[in-house]
C-alpha cells in the first residue's frame, strides 16, 4: 500500500492530505425524493372521498415521518482520507435507523463482488480483523475518483468496478415520476373543482 502512495505526483499528495468527501447524486436524490412525494400525496386526498377508515390527518402525518426519513437515508456522505473510508449521515439521523460504519485501510483484506436481485454488481470490502463486510458506495458523485482512491489505499485492482446504475436510468426514471406528478396534479384539482372536498 505504501509503494502506491509513493507513486502519486507532489500535487496528488497535497489533494489526498485532506479528507475527500463524496456525496449521494443529486440525480439519484431528486427522482427518489420526487418519486416519493407522487406516490403518496394523492393518498390523503384520496381518503377523505372515499371516506377511507384512516383520517387524512394520519396519512400527512405518516407521509411527512416518511420523507424525513428518506430525506435522512440519502443523506449519505462518504468520507475518504490516508488512513480510512468512512460512510456518515447527519447527526439528527438516529444511529438505530442508519449508523454508517467506517474501515481502516490497512484492515482491508479484499474487495469481493457480489450479483443482485436484479442483475447488477455490487462490491463489500472485506476486513481482516472480523466476518463483517462493508458494501462500497456506488451512488455517489465523483465515483470512478473513489475507486481509484481505494485502489491507491489498498493496492487492490478496480479497473473492471462500474457503477451499479447509469444516469439514463435514473433519468428515465424521473421523466416518469414527472408524468406522475402532472396525474397527481390534475387529480387533485378535479377533486376541488368538482367540490368533492368541503
Amino acid at each position: 500500500m505504501s509503494s502506491n502512495i509513493e507513486t502519486l505526483s507532489k500535487s496528488e499528495q497535497d489533494v489526498q492530505s485532506s479528507p475527500s468527501t463524496f456525496r449521494l447524486s443529486p440525480l439519484i436524490r431528486i427522482t427518489l425524493l420526487s418519486l416519493y412525494v407522487a406516490l403518496t400525496v394523492p393518498l390523503p386526498f384520496l381518503a377523505q372521498v372515499s371516506d377511507a377508515p384512516v383520517p387524512p390527518a394520519l396519512l400527512w402525518g405518516g407521509i411527512g415521518l416518511g420523507l424525513l426519513a428518506l430525506y435522512g437515508a440519502l443523506s449519505e456522505r462518504v468520507i475518504v482520507d490516508n488512513e480510512k473510508i468512512q460512510v456518515t449521515y447527519p447527526k439528527w439521523v438516529p444511529r438505530f435507523f442508519r449508523k454508517g460504519w467506517e474501515l481502516h485501510w490497512t484492515d482491508v483484506k479484499d474487495l469481493k463482488m457480489r450479483t443482485t436481485g436484479q442483475g447488477g454488481l455490487v462490491y463489500y470490502f472485506v476486513s481482516q480483523s472480523s466476518e463483517q463486510a462493508y458494501l462500497l458506495p456506488m451512488r455517489v458523485v465523483g465515483f470512478a475518483r473513489l475507486v481509484k482512491l481505494v485502489e491507491t489505499y489498498t493496492g487492490i485492482d478496480t479497473t473492471d468496478i462500474r457503477p451499479l446504475a447509469q444516469p439514463w436510468m435514473y433519468l428515465i426514471l424521473l421523466g416518469l415520476t414527472l408524468l406522475l406528478l402532472l396525474v397527481d396534479g390534475w387529480t387533485i384539482w378535479t377533486v376541488f373543482s368538482q367540490g368533492l372536498i368541503a
